[in-house]
Protein backbone atom coordinates (compact mmCIF):
# COMPACT_ATOMS: atom_id res chain seq x y z
CA UNK A 1 0.00 0.00 0.00
CA UNK A 2 1.16 3.55 -0.74
CA UNK A 3 1.12 5.25 2.67
CA UNK A 4 1.37 8.78 1.34
CA UNK A 5 2.48 10.89 -1.62
CA UNK A 6 4.53 14.03 -1.12
CA UNK A 7 5.57 16.55 -3.70
CA UNK A 8 4.60 19.77 -5.46
CA UNK A 9 0.89 20.38 -6.03
CA UNK A 10 0.64 21.27 -9.72
CA UNK A 11 -3.08 20.93 -10.48
CA UNK A 12 -6.47 21.00 -8.75
CA UNK A 13 -9.36 19.61 -10.80
CA UNK A 14 -12.98 18.82 -9.90
CA UNK A 15 -12.42 15.16 -8.91
CA UNK A 16 -8.67 15.05 -8.24
CA UNK A 17 -5.35 16.78 -7.64
CA UNK A 18 -2.01 16.17 -9.32
CA UNK A 19 1.18 15.96 -7.26
CA UNK A 20 4.58 16.13 -8.95
CA UNK A 21 7.00 13.80 -7.19
CA UNK A 22 10.45 13.97 -8.79
CA UNK A 23 8.97 14.45 -12.26
CA UNK A 24 6.26 11.83 -11.86
CA UNK A 25 2.70 13.20 -11.70
CA UNK A 26 0.41 11.37 -9.29
CA UNK A 27 -3.32 11.74 -9.98
CA UNK A 28 -4.97 11.59 -6.55
CA UNK A 29 -8.76 11.54 -6.23
CA UNK A 30 -10.12 13.40 -3.20
CA UNK A 31 -13.42 14.01 -1.44
CA UNK A 32 -12.88 17.75 -1.85
CA UNK A 33 -9.87 18.56 -4.06
CA UNK A 34 -10.32 22.31 -3.57
CA UNK A 35 -9.31 22.06 0.09
CA UNK A 36 -5.75 21.79 -1.25
CA UNK A 37 -6.08 24.79 -3.57
CA UNK A 38 -4.39 27.14 -1.11
CA UNK A 39 -1.21 25.05 -1.47
CA UNK A 40 -0.91 25.33 -5.26
CA UNK A 41 2.74 25.06 -6.40
CA UNK A 42 3.80 24.24 -2.86
CA UNK A 43 5.07 21.00 -1.36
CA UNK A 44 2.30 18.94 0.24
CA UNK A 45 1.86 15.47 1.72
CA UNK A 46 -1.34 13.50 1.18
CA UNK A 47 -2.23 10.23 2.89
CA UNK A 48 -3.38 7.75 0.30
CA UNK A 49 -5.43 4.62 -0.30
CA UNK A 50 -4.59 2.53 -3.37
CA UNK A 51 -7.88 1.12 -4.66
CA UNK A 52 -7.52 -1.85 -6.99
CA UNK A 53 -10.39 -3.69 -8.68
CA UNK A 54 -10.68 -5.54 -11.97
CA UNK A 55 -12.23 -2.53 -13.68
CA UNK A 56 -10.73 0.33 -11.66
CA UNK A 57 -7.34 1.32 -10.27
CA UNK A 58 -7.18 4.67 -8.48
CA UNK A 59 -5.24 6.48 -5.81
CA UNK A 60 -7.41 8.29 -3.25
CA UNK A 61 -6.00 11.06 -1.08
CA UNK A 62 -6.83 12.46 2.35
CA UNK A 63 -5.61 15.26 4.61
CA UNK A 64 -5.22 12.97 7.61
CA UNK A 65 -4.84 9.32 8.52
CA UNK A 66 -8.16 9.48 10.36
CA UNK A 67 -10.04 10.48 7.19
CA UNK A 68 -8.35 7.69 5.28
CA UNK A 69 -9.17 5.16 7.98
CA UNK A 70 -12.83 6.20 7.96
CA UNK A 71 -12.83 5.89 4.16
CA UNK A 72 -11.54 2.31 4.52
CA UNK A 73 -14.22 1.52 7.09
CA UNK A 74 -16.92 2.78 4.74
CA UNK A 75 -15.54 0.71 1.87
CA UNK A 76 -16.06 -2.40 3.96
CA UNK A 77 -19.80 -1.73 4.08
CA UNK A 78 -21.84 -3.67 1.54
CA UNK A 79 -23.23 -1.28 -1.07
CA UNK A 80 -20.64 1.48 -0.49
CA UNK A 81 -18.01 2.05 -3.18
CA UNK A 82 -15.23 4.65 -3.33
CA UNK A 83 -17.48 7.31 -4.89
CA UNK A 84 -20.07 6.88 -2.16
CA UNK A 85 -17.45 6.91 0.59
CA UNK A 86 -15.93 10.11 -0.81
CA UNK A 87 -19.35 11.77 -0.99
CA UNK A 88 -19.86 11.05 2.71
CA UNK A 89 -16.44 12.42 3.64
CA UNK A 90 -16.92 15.50 1.44
CA UNK A 91 -19.19 17.06 4.06
CA UNK A 92 -16.02 18.08 5.86
CA UNK A 93 -17.56 16.91 9.14
CA UNK A 94 -16.68 13.22 9.58
CA UNK A 95 -17.37 13.58 13.30
CA UNK A 96 -21.06 14.02 12.44
CA UNK A 97 -20.94 10.88 10.31
CA UNK A 98 -19.45 8.91 13.18
CA UNK A 99 -22.03 10.34 15.57
CA UNK A 100 -24.88 9.45 13.19
CA UNK A 101 -23.64 5.87 12.93
CA UNK A 102 -23.26 5.46 16.68
CA UNK A 103 -26.70 6.97 17.36
CA UNK A 104 -28.32 4.99 14.50
CA UNK A 105 -29.45 8.19 12.80
CA UNK A 106 -30.56 6.80 9.44
CA UNK A 107 -32.24 10.09 8.49
CA UNK A 108 -28.85 11.83 8.51
CA UNK A 109 -27.08 9.16 6.47
CA UNK A 110 -29.68 8.93 3.68
CA UNK A 111 -28.99 12.59 2.81
CA UNK A 112 -25.74 11.56 1.12
CA UNK A 113 -25.82 10.73 -2.63
CA UNK A 114 -26.28 7.03 -3.28
CA UNK A 115 -27.21 6.21 0.32
CA UNK A 116 -30.75 4.89 0.63
CA UNK A 117 -32.45 3.49 3.72
CA UNK A 118 -31.11 0.00 3.08
CA UNK A 119 -27.53 1.21 2.71
CA UNK A 120 -27.82 3.53 5.71
CA UNK A 121 -29.00 0.61 7.81
CA UNK A 122 -26.13 -1.50 6.51
CA UNK A 123 -23.62 1.21 7.46
CA UNK A 124 -24.98 1.24 11.00
CA UNK A 125 -25.04 -2.57 11.27
CA UNK A 126 -21.48 -2.91 9.98
CA UNK A 127 -19.81 0.03 11.76
CA UNK A 128 -21.64 0.83 14.98
CA UNK A 129 -19.37 0.19 17.94
CA UNK A 130 -16.30 -0.02 15.70
CA UNK A 131 -15.50 3.69 15.41
CA UNK A 132 -14.27 4.54 18.90
CA UNK A 133 -10.86 5.44 17.47
CA UNK A 134 -12.43 8.29 15.51
CA UNK A 135 -14.40 9.96 18.30
CA UNK A 136 -11.34 11.82 19.61
CA UNK A 137 -9.35 12.51 16.43
CA UNK A 138 -12.37 13.82 14.53
CA UNK A 139 -13.88 16.09 17.17
CA UNK A 140 -12.14 19.22 15.91
CA UNK A 141 -12.94 20.03 12.27
CA UNK A 142 -10.25 21.61 10.15
CA UNK A 143 -10.40 25.41 10.02
CA UNK A 144 -11.88 26.83 6.84
CA UNK A 145 -9.61 28.88 4.63
CA UNK A 146 -10.64 32.54 4.67
CA UNK A 147 -10.07 34.67 1.62
CA UNK A 148 -11.70 37.48 -0.26
CA UNK A 149 -12.28 37.72 -3.98
CA UNK A 150 -13.76 40.01 -6.64
CA UNK A 151 -17.28 39.29 -7.87
CA UNK A 152 -16.06 37.51 -11.01
CA UNK A 153 -13.68 35.33 -9.04
CA UNK A 154 -16.42 34.63 -6.51
CA UNK A 155 -18.79 33.46 -9.26
CA UNK A 156 -16.07 31.22 -10.63
CA UNK A 157 -15.48 29.71 -7.19
CA UNK A 158 -19.23 29.07 -6.80
CA UNK A 159 -19.48 27.33 -10.17
CA UNK A 160 -16.40 25.21 -9.40
CA UNK A 161 -18.08 24.20 -6.15
CA UNK A 162 -21.25 23.13 -7.97
CA UNK A 163 -19.20 21.13 -10.48
CA UNK A 164 -17.53 19.31 -7.60
CA UNK A 165 -20.91 18.60 -6.00
CA UNK A 166 -22.26 17.24 -9.28
CA UNK A 167 -19.23 14.94 -9.49
CA UNK A 168 -20.12 13.64 -6.03
CA UNK A 169 -23.60 12.72 -7.21
CA UNK A 170 -25.78 15.63 -6.14
CA UNK A 171 -28.49 16.52 -8.67
CA UNK A 172 -29.61 19.91 -9.97
CA UNK A 173 -32.80 19.87 -7.89
CA UNK A 174 -30.75 19.70 -4.69
CA UNK A 175 -28.22 22.29 -5.86
CA UNK A 176 -30.92 24.73 -6.94
CA UNK A 177 -32.26 24.87 -3.39
CA UNK A 178 -28.95 26.05 -1.88
CA UNK A 179 -27.75 28.32 -4.70
CA UNK A 180 -29.63 31.46 -3.51
CA UNK A 181 -28.12 31.22 -0.03
CA UNK A 182 -24.61 30.59 -1.33
CA UNK A 183 -24.84 33.40 -3.88
CA UNK A 184 -25.20 35.91 -1.06
CA UNK A 185 -21.73 35.09 0.29
CA UNK A 186 -18.15 35.52 -0.86
CA UNK A 187 -16.31 32.28 -0.17
CA UNK A 188 -13.56 30.08 -1.54
CA UNK A 189 -14.51 27.04 -3.62
CA UNK A 190 -13.77 24.76 -0.68
CA UNK A 191 -15.90 26.83 1.70
CA UNK A 192 -18.78 26.90 -0.81
CA UNK A 193 -18.67 23.09 -1.02
CA UNK A 194 -18.64 22.70 2.74
CA UNK A 195 -21.52 25.11 3.26
CA UNK A 196 -23.59 23.58 0.45
CA UNK A 197 -23.18 20.13 1.97
CA UNK A 198 -24.10 21.43 5.42
CA UNK A 199 -27.24 23.09 4.03
CA UNK A 200 -28.30 19.99 2.12
CA UNK A 201 -27.70 17.73 5.11
CA UNK A 202 -29.90 19.97 7.28
CA UNK A 203 -32.69 20.04 4.70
Amino acid sequence: MIEYVSGKLVSVETPYIVIDHHGLGYQVFCANPFVFEKSMNEHIQVYTYHYVKEDLIRLFGFQSKSERDLFEKLLNVSGIGPKGALAILASGQPDQVVSAIESEDEAFLVKFPGVGKKTARQIILDLKGKLEEFTITLLTPAADVKRTAKVTANNEALEEAFEALRALGYVEKELKKVRPTLSEETLSTDAYIRKALQLMLKA
